[in-house]
């Protein structure tokens, strides 16, 4: 006889033998197999997308002075951009944002055995940026677009005109977004000549590639538990303003930046 959970947080799973359970986990084994294949076939179609050169030259603020988009390589052939959502004018980074960028810094030594620079761009002026910088503990390449149309021309900023008309140009479709900044990724690529060119932006929910957390939450019987939230990600703080786990139910659900996602 199955003895049923009855817990809203689960989806009140049968109680079977060791046998049952190992059956239906070899099952879901060959489900999850053809998702990895799947996922390595979607990867091979990515990297044979046409390249786009990069003609404007932007040019960006670091704490080490200005510094152009090749130079953000850091002698590498290949750079990825996390669009930050950090605005002139915010007090500090979106939530969200710096939900993926808590993944960053671990991450780095192993991104430059393969010729990759992972690189973090905000329009707020580098001063903010340090002082948030310094709070999260952060390593990482982090440098201001201030005053460029860089965030604007890959699809992560808006306009108050564009705003008021109802609808944006976001993750590829015309949609209405709550804010002036949206979450994205992007990927360059730098050939022999030193020229640069846009191969590859994901957004909306594209961004979850860099939230590991995310893919350890899935592995559990109770995932994300987001289902009840007023939005997704809702239960997301910055890291040094979580309360403590045993009260952390009862903390109050602050809106999130990023509570309209495609």
């Amino acid at each position: 006889m199955n003895t049923v959970i009855d817990d809203p947080r689960t989806v009140n799973p049968a109680i079977v033998s060791r046998d049952r359970w190992l059956a239906e986990r070899k099952t879901l084994l060959a489900r999850e197999k053809e998702l990895t294949r799947l996922h390595d076939q979607i990867a091979h179609e990515r990297r044979a997308l046409p390249w786009v050169r990069i003609e404007k030259p932007y040019v960006f603020d670091g704490p080490a002075g200005r510094r152009t988009l090749a130079e953000l390589f850091e002698g590498r052939r290949q750079l990825v951009v996390q669009h930050f959502m950090f605005a002139p004018g915010w007090e500090q980074g979106c939530p969200s944002c710096s939900y993926m960028a808590d993944h960053i810094d671990g991450a780095t030594a192993h991104l430059a055995q393969r010729e990759l620079t992972l690189a973090v761009v905000s329009r707020a002026p580098l001063a903010d940026i340090e002082r948030f910088r310094q709070r999260m503990g952060w390593r990482f390449t982090w440098v201001s677009s201030f005053g460029s149309e860089f965030n604007h021309d890959f699809g992560v900023n808006f306009t108050l005109e564009e705003l008021a008309q109802g609808e944006v140009d976001y993750n590829y479709t015309r949609q209405a977004f709550p804010v002036e900044e949206a979450p994205g990724i992007s990927v360059f690529c730098k050939d022999d000549a030193g020229d640069v060119f846009h191969t590859y932006s994901t957004y909306g929910r594209g961004v979850e590639l860099m939230m590991g957390a995310y893919a350890l939450l899935d592995l559990t019987p109770r995932g994300r538990d987001e289902d009840a939230l007023s939005h997704t990600m809702a239960w997301v703080r910055h890291h040094d303003r979580y309360e403590p786990a045993a009260r952390a139910a009862a903390a109050p659900v602050a809106a999130s930046c990023c509570a309209a996602r495609a």
